[in-house]
């Protein structure tokens, strides 16, 4: 047996699934499912939940479903569809053979409305919408439509003609007969169908009749089997309404459970924000990588086993909080430190002549790929007479801090030799350097002298004559501030838009070997960041993004200032 030390903490979702284990409630399954709605794409707080449902069915060698609640056609499409399947695929959620949608079970759903109105528990309503939130009133109470008490078969008429398309949009609804003054306004008389003529993504033209999501979710649960229906903390108020419908419909009975959504610095997660800042152009689309979109987040080279990393090391709470963005990044570079070949790339190109090194020569020197994976072996890289170097590796008169490249100085080229900088040659117009001339010391290949003398001073480089071109692109955080929300009064949180988020740089080069790197490719940029190939790239031109730098120099920066 393990020790106390040893055994992992339950989290409190788990505390219940077990508890249910023992008393035998749901004959011991567990069965959960991830519902998102079509209307957008998934964001990271998404990725919360799908590790979460997902992961508590492997752990409990249970069923996982995905489901669609379809129940808005007016805002839901298929591109929305295929995103959704995509990124749940990516993150390791395996629904085998149970993708369903809630537009199913509208059959099922309807003929239960019927059976409200039969018990008398629903009516329908032609108050507008305006004027059933006025009469829900306040925390003394509501009021009491005027159709509330209309006879049976007056509301089964009435919902039948709704059914049939005999009403215009916003005319009546159907509405759950409940308690006007209870204390919880979802269960004070809630809409249940609302009257909208639009074709369904799904099921097209055959209904014209939409069931509201707080009831069809429930339903759509149960007639899944779902055991464990987990939610964020923001339908803790509707789990009333869930189990009211539930229990006067007389069906399985599901157990809702809520846990704190996943909030993170320096970014936004709400779908209506998102959606702003799509369509008013403030990003490139809802995968631009500065997105916390999964699709946006995996185009920006993120890993899903960096995602499930941060998901485990937040954690499950039932209270809300934010999450420093931080604790994401390092999930990836941890990742990708394992995992990522290093390469060497030059971002700012600065030319470097080597004077005493023999021109047309070219030399093969020895790289490793991965100091972390020795199996992940060793690669060619090409040193010639020209080089490439930082333009930050190089001051003319270097400061007392600076041990790279200047006047006089030595330095090791990574991989390469010992070079002295012997002076510079610049632009007679503007004065700038426009290159730095050096000399190599040829005893010194692999970077290591034999004589043991020291520098300083690494730097990366890349050949001149070998160098592949490429646009990189350099992506910070989306906002200025770590809420974005904190704003002067009377202004939104959009003018904490980050100006600086992404940075286009042109004219990187790269060494040959990432000549033909696949869309998606992942690697460490030697002393620069993690880099992935984005799919703008073109067998002509190669486009990298950048995931996440070595360190954290924006907090850095923040906690200068």
């Amino acid at each position: 047996m393990a020790s106390p030390e040893s055994t992992p903490t339950l989290n409190f979702i788990e505390q219940i699934i077990e508890e249910h284990g023992r008393s035998g409630r749901f004959g011991g399954r567990v069965h959960t499912r991830f519902p998102p709605e079509p209307n957008g794409y998934l964001h990271i707080g998404h990725a919360k939940s799908i590790c979460l449902n997902y992961g508590l069915a492997v752990k409990y060698a249970g069923k996982f479903n995905l489901r669609f609640d379809d129940t808005n056609p007016t805002k839901e499409e298929q591109e929305y569809v295929d995103s959704i399947r995509e990124d749940v695929r990516w993150l390791g959620g395996d629904w085998e053979d149970r993708e369903l949608y809630a537009s199913d079970y509208f059959d099922q759903l309807y003929d239960w409305a019927e059976k409200l109105i039969k018990d008398g528990k629903a009516y329908v309503c032609d108050l507008t919408a305006e004027e059933v939130a006025k009469h829900r009133g306040d925390v003394k109470g509501g009021k009491e439509s005027p159709f509330r008490n209309r006879s049976v078969e007056e509301n089964l008429d009435l919902f039948r003609r709704m059914k049939a398309g005999e009403f215009p949009d916003g005319t009546r609804t159907l509405r759950a007969k409940i308690d006007m003054n209870s204390p919880n306004f979802n269960m004070r008389d809630p809409v249940m169908y609302r009257i909208l003529h639009a074709d369904h993504q799904h099921t097209g033209s055959k209904w014209c009749i939409y069931p509201m999501y707080d009831y069809a979710h429930g339903q759509s649960d149960s007639i899944e089997g779902i055991t464990h229906s987990i939610c964020t903390l923001e339908f803790e108020n509707h789990r009333p309404l869930y189990d009211w419908y539930i229990e006067n419909i007389g069906i399985h009975h599901p157990q809702q459970i809520e846990f704190a959504r996943l909030n993170l610095t320096y970014t936004v997660l709400s779908k209506r924000r998102l959606i702003q800042l799509v369509t008013e152009k403030h990003v490139n689309g809802w995968d631009d990588p500065r997105m916390p979109t999964i699709s946006g987040v995996r185009r920006r080279g993120y890993t899903p086993e960096a995602m499930r990393k941060f998901c485990e090391r937040i954690g499950i709470a039932k209270f809300e909080g934010h999450h420093d963005i931080a604790w994401l990044e390092d999930a990836l570079r941890e990742d990708l430190n394992k995992r990522a070949t290093r390469v060497m790339g030059v971002l700012r190109p600065l030319r470097v002549v080597i004077e005493n090194y023999p021109e047309g020569q070219t030399d093969e020197l020895e790289a490793v790929n991965n100091p972390e994976d020795p199996s992940a072996g060793s690669r060619k890289v090409p040193f010639s007479r020209v080089i490439y170097v930082e333009q930050d590796d190089f001051q003319e008169t270097p400061a007392k801090d600076f041990f790279r490249l200047g006047i006089g100085r030595e330095v090791r080229l990574r991989y390469a030799f010992f070079i002295t900088c012997t002076g510079v040659v610049k632009d007679p117009t503007t004065g700038a350097i426009t290159e730095v001339r050096c000399t190599y010391d040829p005893a010194t290949r692999g970077g290591d002298s034999p004589d043991g003398r020291k520098v300083k001073g690494t730097i990366h480089w890349v050949s001149a004559q070998h160098a592949v071109d490429a646009e990189v692109r350099l992506y910070d955080h989306l906002f200025t501030k770590p809420d974005p929300d904190d704003v002067p009064e009377g202004q939104d949180y959009k003018v904490n838009l980050n100006p600086k988020s992404l940075e286009v740089v042109p004219g990187c080069k790269l060494e040959p070997s990432l000549a033909g790197a696949a869309v998606g490719s992942r690697y460490q940029f030697e002393r620069l960041g993690y880099f992935c190939v984005d799919k703008d790239s073109t067998p002509g031109k190669l486009v990298f993004n950048r995931s996440v730098t070595l360190r954290d120099n924006w907090a850095k920066m923040q906690k200068k200032k």
